[in-house]
């Protein structure tokens, strides 16, 4: 004769109490992990959150500026490199333009720098070719003999033009009393305005000793 052994149910309350442990386990274990990761040092001994990030819009554009004092495209997919080669290639082109510049005006302390700058401005700004040029070249060789501390002591006219009252050429740069490319420039934009041309002002200048 056989006899069959029923089998126990476990209680619901065993189930409960078996499922709040391993669920206690687990939040043990992940707690556990979270701290563990947290904890470890970067490089210089210092401990920084594994989880910052930071989350740029998209639509946002970041503008930051660098030491040529010009601004960078920092939005997501911007050609930061290619804007920085073309800002420092233009920082370049501005430096050599004020070497070319500064030259310029040194050159022009001698007679022959000064008739060779007004030449090149009333060629290159006004289109006065050579026929002009030598219309100038006469007429401010009487006036100044290309001399920029030229000054007449009896009515104050001053530079290579001899403008009159000298500080008229404040309207092209303060510097008139020792820049003669300033001189020279505000001659040739006084000639334009009255004059025309060099030509008719060299005439005035004949037929009265005065243009």
């Amino acid at each position: 004769m056989s006899l069959k052994m029923a089998r126990k149910k476990p209680s619901t309350f065993s189930l409960t109490r078996s499922n709040r442990f391993k669920s206690r386990a687990l939040w043990t274990l992940v707690a556990t992990f979270i701290l563990t990761t947290a904890a470890q040092p970067t490089a210089n001994g210092l401990d920084f959150p594994t989880t910052t990030s930071l989350a740029l819009p998209t639509s946002a554009k970041l503008m930051k500026t660098v030491s040529f004092s010009f601004e960078v495209d920092l939005s997501e997919g911007a050609a930061i490199y290619t804007q920085l080669d073309k800002k420092a290639d233009l920082f370049a082109s501005q430096m050599a333009l004020a070497a070319a510049v500064s030259q310029q005006v040194e050159a022009a302390r001698t007679i022959i720098g000064a008739k060779k700058a007004a030449k090149a401005i009333a060629l290159t700004e006004y289109a006065w070719g050579e026929d002009q040029y030598l219309c100038l070249n006469r007429l401010w060789t009487k006036e100044s003999h290309w001399n920029y501390k030229a000054r007449n002591k009896v009515s104050g006219a001053h530079g290579i033009p001899q403008a009159l009252p000298a500080s008229r050429m404040d309207v092209v740069s303060t510097d008139w009393r020792t820049n003669p490319v300033t001189q020279i420039r505000w001659g040739l934009r006084y000639i334009e305005a009255r004059y025309d041309n060099p030509c008719k002002a060299w005439a005035k200048f004949k037929r009265s000793n005065y243009y």
